[in-house]
């Protein structure tokens, strides 16, 4: 009977060690756990922050574009308009050379011309 207390002893103290080595990786388990619930939410915080600084990029490009698309109207409403006083001074300017040139050609101002 004592050689079976001694290997019943020898099974529990094996069983203990198991126990105890058990016990510890769960402990070790639980630290790389919360490690990674921390990374995650220390993660979710980064996306959460970086998300709202996307819609405030977003919100300030919308209005870039929506100014430029304007300025690009107000610079081709211009240069249309610059393009009407540029044949409208083409126009004149020939008319008066038009005029000029008749007036060399009437007799009073001949005289006077030369």
């Amino acid at each position: 009977m004592t050689q079976q207390g001694a290997v019943l002893q020898g099974y529990n103290n094996e069983l203990v060690k198991c126990i105890e080595d058990l016990c510890m990786q769960k402990e070790e388990l639980n630290k790389q756990i919360q490690q990674a619930e921390e990374e995650k939410n220390k993660l979710q915080h980064e996306i959460q922050v970086l998300s709202e600084q996307l819609e405030c990029v977003c919100e300030n490009l919308a209005q870039k574009v929506a100014s430029r698309n304007e300025l690009d109207k107000i610079l081709a409403e211009t240069e249309a308009a610059y393009m009407k006083i540029l044949d409208s001074s083409r126009t004149l300017l020939n008319v008066l050379k038009k005029e000029v040139g008749n007036l060399k050609h009437t007799p009073e101002l001949k005289t006077n011309v030369t």
